[in-house]
């Protein structure tokens, strides 16, 4: 009963016009976004963060515009992968295995409704899987103390950035970076400057907003500055639109199983949408056997990526509304956005501030229905989209970031520093630093510091007190795993020609 109530209290916000406009535009963009090689969720999320600040969004209304935007372009990823064979971003890279060659077989329009419906079903359930255990999780959590929390910081540090770094060492630099940003400023309980350089712009420490725009826009428009850039063009021209009904009915229970598994690798701080899309690929294909012909361009090829990395992307909204730890990059930007507007997510979000989480929930399960209708009829809208030249959508973007970062700090300094991150972010990617870590890092910092400072108070200084109850004990042995399995697991990843032998 408490779940109809709460949700009674998220569709009284989430239906009401304002909310409802900023879902359906949410959809709109983001899809968009997902549409175009490169950019994906977590730079379209960051990118329109400032704006929301520009327009004056409350946080109800921001999260649910930038939401719909995150999963708009979960669904937009796989149509640069079906028609271009190019992944949106990352999880899509596994629908090109099956959408890529159903699409040169002259079937690229079912190819794509096959793959809308398979996104609506992971994305559904996802949604009411966050519906069900997000509650369920923020009570657990009033168990956690200081060591169980700096456990849990841990553990996000050490998974997320894994999978999608090259090394290890990288990673961890980047989030020892990171940590170390997030040092910058006065100390919470001496009140001294700590590593300011004398900079008064610096005493208040880095708004993580400055480096978070920084490292994804500013560093995109360089990247395409470098590939001189070359315009993007249509690989295979999408004609007519049908909807096979009997190859969405014979893939209806390959959804639903892959749902489940990318779901459950959404909630697992760090692993996210690329190893849900790759689990629900590997299952599915390990079901079918040989005579399923997965690589081919089968129905349930594209059906399973889709599903899994949809529902992965529900699923990481769970540990961040009830920890307040991320569980993929773009919810790690959403992260940024909730501190910003003085919110801060665990267990007491629930009770504190319902309409927040329960009005996103509503909101959610209507931009689901939103999206169906978007990326079914109007699909060929989104592909037409493809042939913009980044020469025309870039120089949009970066006009986005300075005004937006200008109309939130109104400092010249921020936007110098916007720039500089932006190319630190540039020189990162060159040589594989990720930095997702480094926004974490800066978003979590001071939380894991506070923890470990209380921990040590409580234990007069007794580091055994961090591993010292059961749960403490799981999360650091959750956290070693977590560093050491993407060692192993990354090459089967990164080579996807492995999954089709």
């Amino acid at each position: 009963m408490d779940i109809l109530a709460n949700l009674s209290l998220g569709f009284s916000v989430a239906l009401s016009p304002w909310t409802l406009m900023l879902a359906v535009i949410g959809c709109f963009l983001g899809t968009i976004i997902g549409a175009l090689p490169g950019l994906g969720p977590s730079n379209g999320v960051a990118i329109l963060i400032p704006l929301t600040f520009s327009l004056g969004l409350d946080a109800t209304s921001a999260l649910v515009l930038l939401t719909s935007v995150y999963y708009g372009a979960m669904y937009g990823g796989r149509i640069s992968s079906i028609l271009l064979n190019i992944p949106g971003d990352e999880p899509a890279l596994m629908t090109t295995l099956d959408g890529y060659p159903m699409a040169k077989n002259g079937r690229p329009g079912d190819a794509l409704v096959i793959s809308g419906v398979a996104s609506f079903v992971g994305a559904l359930l996802a949604t009411i899987g966050l519906m069900l255990l997000a509650p369920l999780l923020s009570r657990v959590a009033y168990q956690f103390g200081p060591a169980e929390y700096f456990a849990l910081y841990l553990l996000a540090f050490c998974t997320l950035g894994g999978l999608s770094s090259k090394n290890q060492a990288k990673a961890a630099f980047a989030a020892a970076l990171g940590l170390a940003i997030a040092t910058i400023g006065l100390d919470n309980q001496t009140g001294m400057p700590r590593f300011t350089g004398g900079n008064l712009h610096l005493m208040d420490g880095v708004d993580f907003l400055v480096p978070l725009v920084g490292l994804f826009a500013v560093s995109e428009v360089l990247i395409y500055i470098e590939k001189q850039g070359k315009d993007s063009s249509l690989g295979i021209k999408l004609e007519k639109v049908t909807i096979p009904f009997r190859e969405i009915g014979q893939s209806f229970f390959t959804m639903l199983r892959a749902s489940l598994v990318g779901f459950v690798a959404g909630v697992l701080p760090g692993a996210g949408a690329s190893l849900g899309s790759f689990l629900a690929y590997m299952s599915e294909k390990s079901i079918a056997g040989k005579k399923g012909g997965f690589g081919t361009g089968v129905a349930r090829g594209i059906a399973a990526p889709e599903a899994g990395n949809n529902a992965a992307a529900g699923g990481a909204l769970v540990p961040m509304l009830t920890l307040g730890v991320p569980g993929s990059g773009t919810t790690a930007v959403l992260l940024a956005l909730l501190m910003t507007l003085n919110i801060t997510p665990g267990p007491t979000l629930f009770t504190d501030r319902p309409e927040v989480v329960w009005g996103l929930i509503a909101s959610l399960l209507i931009a689901n229905f939103v999206l169906l209708v978007m990326n079914v009829p109007m699909v060929k809208l989104f592909v037409y989209i493809l042939a913009v030249p980044p020469s025309l959508l870039l120089p949009g973007v970066m006009m986005i970031s300075f005004v937006g970062i200008f109309s939130l700090t109104g400092s010249y300094f921020d936007l110098l520093l916007m720039t500089g991150f932006g190319v630190m972010g540039y020189l990162f990617r060159k040589i594989g630093i990720p930095t997702v870590p480094i926004i974490l890092g800066i978003l979590l910092g001071k939380h894991m510091e506070d923890a470990l400072r209380r921990a040590m108070i409580l234990s007069d200084g007794d580091v055994s007190y961090l591993w010292s109850s059961p749960i403490a004990i799981g999360l650091w042995v959750a956290a070693i795993v977590g560093f050491v399995a993407p060692m192993f697991l990354r090459p089967i990843l990164k080579r996807p020609d492995r999954v089709i032998d």
